[in-house]
């Protein structure tokens, strides 16, 4: 089995270009546990996106039952998304182990998953009643507390 050193994820959706690269931080014989990535979001010759200029660190925790059970991932404590929880903890339906994971979704698909998801939040189901409701109802608060965090993950040197 060749060795993974890091997996980079590139998606072009309509005009925005979506980056991801993962790399292992622990490995436990022959799995590898613990990832962590930089997301980054930037318009690709197109509309500009708020996200842009950020590259966000994202752990992706896997348990000695994946791919049965599905990664936890986390952004850090405080990131300011309507999917994501206070802790940190990314709320999607494909990491739901009740009703939207599959053993056959691999680490890049969520990787795009989650790339789509800071772009195109669902205030439907919110992690964050306060991001949930600025989307829906005070967009323009919205988006300046998005860029404003982009700001605070810079590209890392």
């Amino acid at each position: 089995m060749p060795r993974v050193l890091a997996i980079v994820a590139v998606h072009v959706v309509g005009r925005l270009c979506l980056c991801t690269v993962a790399w292992p931080l622990s490995v436990c014989g022959r799995k590898r546990l613990r990832w962590q990535t930089l997301a980054q979001l930037w318009p690709y010759s197109g509309p500009w996106t708020d996200w842009e200029g950020g590259y966000f660190p994202l752990t992706i925790q896997f348990s000695e039952d994946y791919p049965r059970r599905p990664p936890k991932c986390k952004f850090p404590r405080g990131f300011f998304h309507p999917n994501v929880y206070p802790s940190g903890s990314a709320c999607l339906s494909i990491l739901n182990e009740e009703s939207g994971w599959e053993p056959s979704i691999t680490v890049k698909k969520i990787l795009e998953v989650i790339q789509d998801f800071l772009d195109q939040p669902n205030p439907a189901d919110p992690a964050q009643p306060d991001g949930g409701q600025l989307f829906i109802q005070e967009r323009t608060e919205y988006r300046r507390r998005v860029r404003q965090q982009a700001k605070q993950f810079p590209l890392p040197v």
